[in-house]
């Protein structure tokens, strides 16, 4: 129950973003969103607790910018982020609590 608030919360957070995307977005804070985003979907690959939700949405971020719509590319970009950031929470979650769940 824990791992499904955390992953609504990021994920809100996602949707809603910083306040500075309500201003138009630019392709430099694209950029930045996205390296980001691909920066915690590398970690969490190399964790082995990789979402395909998370590439989808750096794909969706990808086709959007190549379209120069900075803003949508952003929003997937932190919805990317938001994922890659649930599955290495819940990942650590796991390791940490998985005894728990162990039947003894």
């Amino acid at each position: 129950m824990h791992i499904r608030t955390g992953i609504r919360l990021a994920l809100a957070l996602a949707v809603l973003g910083p306040v500075s995307t309500a201003l138009a977005a630019s392709e430099e804070d694209f950029k930045a969103a996205y390296a980001k985003a691909e920066a915690l979907d590398k970690q969490s690959t190399a964790m082995k607790t990789h979402w395909t939700t998370t590439s989808n949405a750096l794909k969706a971020a990808k086709k959007a910018a190549d379209a120069g719509k900075f803003d949508e590319a952003i929003k997937h970009a932190h919805e990317a982020e938001a994922l890659a950031n649930a599955s290495i929470h819940q990942a650590q979650d796991e390791e940490k609590n998985w005894t728990k769940a162990v039947i003894r």
